[in-house]
């Protein structure tokens, strides 16, 4: 589902990811449309810019995330501020791109958004980071009360924290995509997430994104 106030630009993104072979189950030009349509369309990836009429595309974000929590919101707008990135963040979108990536990025952010990997335009996801390392005070203790992670969990959850996308993963663990994905699910069960964004900043408050990963690889 694509959501776009200018309409030229929403049927430009419309019609390169027919081209490209996905579905586009529906469009919308500002907030209401958007969370009018949403249930009906059943989208998998929302392409949502943030400046839309009311609601904005954070408050989209929440709500559509709300309703569905599996839906991935991959935001595409002309703003790289670091206020607007959190906000959608923390909203729930798991990918943000700016305007200016290019048609292939785009695709190709859509298409890892989908198989549940967070993308960003580079240097946004640093500032991501960033920000949920100021948020985290003091490193979590571990306690009897705390989630008992398999080692195996611990290590995909360490290369999740790195920014390894699935592929990546499975191969560096000589796994299939299918059990790395397993593995990432258990664990946000496990610790009571909601999307692999949340699974990040957990990560992070561990500092297991501090760690080597094997091989001595960084």
């Amino acid at each position: 589902m694509v959501v776009d106030d200018h309409p030229m630009w929403r049927e430009g993104v419309a019609r390169d990811l027919t081209e490209a072979g996905m579905r586009v189950v529906a469009t919308a030009s500002n907030g209401t449309e958007a969370i009018t349509r949403f249930p009906a369309a059943r989208p998998d990836v929302l392409v949502l810019d943030l400046q839309i009429p009311e609601p904005n595309g954070v408050a989209v974000t929440a709500e559509v995330v709300r309703q569905n929590p599996g839906v991935r919101v991959l935001i595409l707008s002309a703003s790289g501020e670091q206020q607007d990135v959190l906000e959608a963040v923390k909203a729930g979108a798991t990918g943000y791109l700016v305007k200016s990536a290019s048609r292939d990025e785009l695709l190709d952010a859509v298409r890892r958004v989908a198989h549940g990997d967070t993308v960003f335009t580079p240097g946004l996801a640093g500032l991501v980071l960033g920000e949920y390392r100021r948020l985290s005070d003091t490193p979590a203790d571990a306690t009897d009360g705390a989630p008992r992670l398999t080692e195996r969990e611990t290590e995909v959850l360490r290369m999740v924290a790195k920014g390894l996308s699935y592929k990546q993963i499975a191969e560096r663990l000589v796994l299939s995509h299918r059990t790395v994905q397993n593995h990432v699910q258990n664990t946000l069960r496990k610790l009571q997430l909601h999307n692999r964004v949340q699974l990040v900043r957990y990560a992070i408050e561990q500092g297991l994104d501090d760690e080597d990963l094997p091989g001595g690889a960084p």
